[in-house]
């Protein structure tokens, strides 16, 4: 097994804070990887940074052994990786089928022009587009809904969707961030299942959460980050019982 995502020594500051502070991680093919940690703790950051949304004070990434760091967020789309962010960013009044198309842009060949003129080239691009956006959409199980607005459907539906328009990019890792937020338990274990599922398919997954449940019962390998700073990683059982890990979730406690 390969590595796909690398980091190496990645820090950003905002001013004098820290928000990621030297962290090195390996997120190898087939894996369904987690990083979890306290609120605050620099989670989504670090994502951001792997996912050129911001750049690093320092460090490097790295996606399939191609330094990404620097590249713009299309450019490493375009190299193999998407991802989802903690707000869900569907447009309500399109169906699922429409929300999924958006996804497919990259691989298409039209321009504005083709698309005013209404040419060949363009209504060829427009089929293969809604066809394989109907692919996606039976391969993660949602076609009942996929003439549905996306604002009608319950909101660990649109999760699934903004999880399905993820992957019509075609990537090789999928970064989700905080998918559980706002869920109640059922939508939360539907979830966790609608995730290994697209896994199997051949998906390599990384994950931010501060639900220990959810990532436990979902990743095989867990980085956990407090205050920027990497305190553990390994399998969950490991993590489970690090004593810095449950410091920094349940606090040190009290001496009599």
């Amino acid at each position: 097994m390969s590595v796909l995502l690398e980091s190496k020594n990645v820090s950003k500051a905002f001013g004098g804070v820290k928000a990621v502070n030297n962290i090195d991680m390996k997120i190898m093919k087939g894996d369904i990887f987690g990083i979890i940690g306290p609120n605050g703790a620099g989670k989504t950051t670090f994502f951001n940074v792997c996912s050129g949304v911001i750049p690093p004070s320092s460090g490097q990434v790295f996606l399939n052994g191609e330094l990404i760091t620097g590249l713009k967020p299309e450019q490493i789309a375009q190299r193999g990786m998407a991802r989802t962010f903690q707000n869900i960013k569907l447009f309500n009044y399109m169906t699922v089928l429409e929300n999924v198309k958006i996804g497919f842009h990259m691989h298409t060949k039209t321009n504005m022009f083709d698309a005013i003129l209404n040419n060949k080239r363009f209504k060829t691009d427009e089929e293969m587009v809604t066809e394989e956006s109907k692919k996606v959409i039976e391969e993660v199980g949602l076609s009942q809904f996929m003439n549905v607005p996306a604002g009608n459907l319950a909101y660990g539906i649109q999760r699934k969707v903004e999880i399905a328009r993820a992957l019509a990019l075609r990537p090789e890792i999928l970064l989700l961030d905080e998918p559980a937020a706002g869920m109640n338990p059922n939508e939360t274990w539907e979830l966790l299942e609608f995730v290994k599922k697209i896994n199997k398919k051949g998906y390599t997954i990384a994950v931010i959460e501060h639900d220990m449940k959810f990532v436990m019962n979902l990743c095989k390998k867990i980085l956990v980050i407090n205050f920027g700073t990497k305190i553990c990683e390994g399998d969950p059982a490991h993590v489970k019982n690090d004593s810095q890990v449950q410091e920094a979730y349940f606090g040190k406690g009290t001496t009599l």
